[in-house]
């Protein structure tokens, strides 16, 4: 894998580890004002970090490094076109790094600020799927592997009750403990899904699910530039069983853009989430998560780029032949998560959404639906171990399906041809504990009708994934 990575690529992973290294031991070292008798947390060999984090509710330094190799063999293909998976056998490393800060300058205010890097690339340009094997590539190549921000978050907690829950710290929240109702407001640049349909066991590209519709609702065309971050302002309404979010985002200028629409005129995102947390026989574990959408962006319509085709205006359906305008496309969600055991979980996602405008950010799905679980390995003794396996199905509108038929493109589909055929994904990981914070996990992904064509496939993707966490 590492014969895929640059030497001035692995230059700077060194050097972004020692200065991560360096800044948690001086955080480690000395105390910061109300936290003087703050205590650091010692790695152990089953630790999740191989570096000591700081008890302190005030601060938070840490980092990681996601590098995912994948291969497939070749398989039969009628035909190709200008963004169809590679019939020939083809093979692809990518690299992500992020460092999390994090800073509380008064209680229940906290500041955020990562930088991130990510090189390599997904097979095929990241073309030819809907459900895509990589969660982590960046769908634009050309951007580089220069550092750039992928998050500046301002949050402001508001209690409205004494009584606390417990609340797990991480790069994204600072207490341990959070009144039990209470509003938060987040303002700055942040990932969608960093908030909006998360689910426990199908989310995280890093130590579980690698495939695009297995972590995230593929119907869900939500709001971000190139590399999957967008700038807005989000509320919440948290009770002891129930939550409520919205959130005001920016929309990017052109469909898999990296430039945003600042003019909310023009463009704008509205999300919409209810969380429920029931209790089924007489056990907790259960989520619930209603999702809704409203997208306002510079979209085309693919029955009116179908007739400007067959009048003769373009040489082939193109979505993007139309003058400047602001068309709406909206779309619904449901997540589930359940635990049956204390080992044992379980999840699905049903999505859709109208299919007559294009997909414009995240992938082109008009319907999905998923499911999947994973188990945790101390059956045998291996704690931190998991393997999980998921099923997802994925589907296009009837005009989406003319349009590609027809020779049309997306930003990720086209091959020149359509016979269609839901995308039908199967897929299943081991994600091994080798050592504090370093994982190392082996993933297989079995694809039928990759991009939604019986004329192709199917195609078998085992990939590789190295997982360090500081």
């Amino acid at each position: 894998m590492l014969r895929h990575l640059s030497t001035n690529r692995l230059i700077a992973m060194l050097l972004f580890l020692v200065l991560v290294a360096t800044a948690v031991a001086a955080q480690s070292a000395e105390p910061h004002g109300n936290d003087s008798d703050a205590e650091t947390e010692t790695p152990s060999e089953n630790s999740p970090s191989l570096l000591p984090h700081t008890d302190s509710e005030r601060f938070w330094i840490s980092a990681q490094d996601n590098i995912i190799f994948q291969y497939h063999p070749s398989f039969a293909a009628k035909y190709s076109g200008p963004n169809s998976l590679h019939a020939h056998a083809e093979n692809a490393t990518s690299n992500i790094g992020t460092l999390y800060l994090g800073f509380a300058p008064h209680k229940y205010s906290e500041l955020y600020f990562d930088i991130e890097s990510a090189s390599g690339g997904g097979i095929s340009d990241a073309l030819g799927l809907a459900g895509f094997t990589n969660l982590d590539v960046v769908r634009n190549p050309q951007l580089g592997v220069s550092p750039y921000i992928a998050r500046g978050i301002f949050r402001q907690i508001v209690p409205l009750s004494q009584d606390t829950v417990e609340s797990d710290r991480g790069p994204l929240s600072l207490d341990s403990r959070l009144p039990a109702r209470r509003l938060e407001f987040r303002l700055g640049k942040f990932g969608m899904a960093d908030f909006f349909d998360l689910n426990a066991i199908g989310s995280d590209s890093h130590l579980q699910f690698l495939n695009w519709t297995d972590d995230n609702n593929g119907a869900y065309d939500y709001a971000a530039d190139t590399r999957g971050y967008t700038v807005g302002a989000l509320a919440e309404y948290h009770d002891r069983t129930w939550a409520f979010r919205f959130a005001e985002a920016l929309m990017p200028t052109i469909a898999n853009g990296i430039q945003y629409q600042w003019n909310l005129s023009r463009a704008h995102s509205e999300n919409y989430e209810f969380e429920f947390h029931p209790t089924i026989f007489h056990q907790a574990g259960t989520a619930v998560r209603l999702l809704g959408y409203e997208n306002h962006a510079n979209m085309g319509l693919y029955q009116n780029a179908i007739n400007n085709f067959l009048a003769g205006k373009t040489t082939r359906p193109d979505i993007t032949a139309h003058s400047l305008q602001s068309t709406v496309k909206y779309g619904f969600g449901v997540n589930l998560e359940q635990d049956f055991t204390h080992t044992l979980r379980g999840f699905a996602r049903w999505g859709w959404n109208e299919g007559q405008h294009e997909s414009f950010v995240y992938t082109e799905v008009d319907q999905t639906v998923s499911l999947g679980g994973d188990l945790a390995g101390e059956r045998w003794r291996r704690k931190l171990d998991k393997v999980g396996a998921a099923f997802v199905s994925n589907g296009i509108s009837a005009v989406h399906q003319k349009y590609l038929a027809l020779g049309g493109t997306g930003f990720l589909l086209g091959d020149g041809n359509l016979t269609y055929g839901r995308e039908v994904i199967f897929e299943t990981y081991y994600n091994a504990h080798i050592w504090r914070g370093i994982y190392a996990g082996a993933d297989l992904q079995h694809i039928n009708n990759p991009g939604y064509n019986r004329d192709r496939g199917p195609v078998l993707v085992p990939g590789l994934r190295l997982h360090l966490e500081l």
